[in-house]
């Protein structure tokens, strides 16, 4: 693995085509996606989480951050890890999140301004400034990690490309590498936030949402699928088990050749 991950993950975002990122849900997938040639990896809460048998939101700091750790330990590759709001109620402790994964080797981190909170979602932004603020100071006191900062209105109902484009303004502001608005599929609105903002912008690819091409020549530095590599894989299985059960026929088997071809490439000595 290189000296500095974190510096290597950086100068990704600013070659000829926006990064690639894909959200491996554990070791075999991860070192599937190495193989294919991908030059970094992200986690994903909510794959990851599926394969404990859980929901998003329920794995705990150190289950995250143990699970990107392996990640990179298994592929050699920078890994940034999705840290949700940084396992922490106050400001100091998604610092202390940030300096984990720091010491952990991990190339960058995520941390979103979702509150856990039912009845006020969304941290007020001077809350969600302060966090990233320290997660930022945390990320650059030696070796760099790559703090991308998402501002999670569009996954909460709260359309207001305003609003969002204010945060990630302010997230740039506080030290932020990347800015990250999941849930943004208009290619206007995407333009918008690429032409406020002076940082890198990942945009996270959706169904009948813009394209790779339409997104770099948008301006788009970073693509990432989150948890829809994990589902597919999920879905895959369901399809294949309601085969077996249904019809009780084998066509899954052309599926599962593919599978097997690229773990036996992948997991190869």
């Amino acid at each position: 693995m290189a000296a500095n991950q974190g510096e290597e993950l950086l100068a990704l975002h600013f070659g000829d085509r926006p990064l690639l990122l894909p959200n491996p849900w554990d070791i075999g997938s991860a070192k599937v996606l190495a193989s294919l040639g991908f030059r970094a990896l992200a986690t994903t809460s909510s794959g990851f989480a599926a394969s404990l048998g859980r929901l998003d939101g329920s794995v705990t700091r150190d289950e995250a951050l143990s699970h990107a750790v392996g990640i990179t330990l298994a592929t050699g590759l920078p890994v940034s890890a999705d840290f949700e709001s940084g396992f922490g109620a106050t400001a100091g402790e998604v610092a202390e999140t940030v300096r984990l994964a720091v010491a952990g080797g991990l190339a960058g981190c995520s941390v979103e301004d979702a509150s856990g909170r039912p009845n006020a979602p969304i941290f007020e932004l001077g809350e969600a400034v302060e966090r990233v603020t320290a997660a930022a100071e945390a990320a650059h006191a030696g070796d760099r990690l790559v703090l991308t900062a998402r501002a999670e209105n569009y996954l909460y109902k709260r359309k207001d490309l305003a609003d969002t484009i204010a945060r990630l303004q302010a997230f740039e502001a506080a030290g932020a590498d990347v800015v990250y608005a999941p849930g943004l599929v208009d290619l206007d609105e995407i333009r918008s936030v690429v032409g406020s903002v002076g940082v890198p912008v990942n945009v996270l690819a959706r169904p009948r949402g813009p394209a790779v091409a339409e997104l770099a020549e948008a301006g788009v530095r970073r693509i990432s699928v989150g948890g829809a590599f994990a589902f597919a894989a999920l879905g895959a299985l369901v399809e294949a088990a309601a085969e077996l059960l249904g019809e009780g026929t084998y066509g899954f088997f052309d599926q599962s050749a593919v599978g097997a071809a690229a773990a036996r490439e992948a997991f190869s000595p």
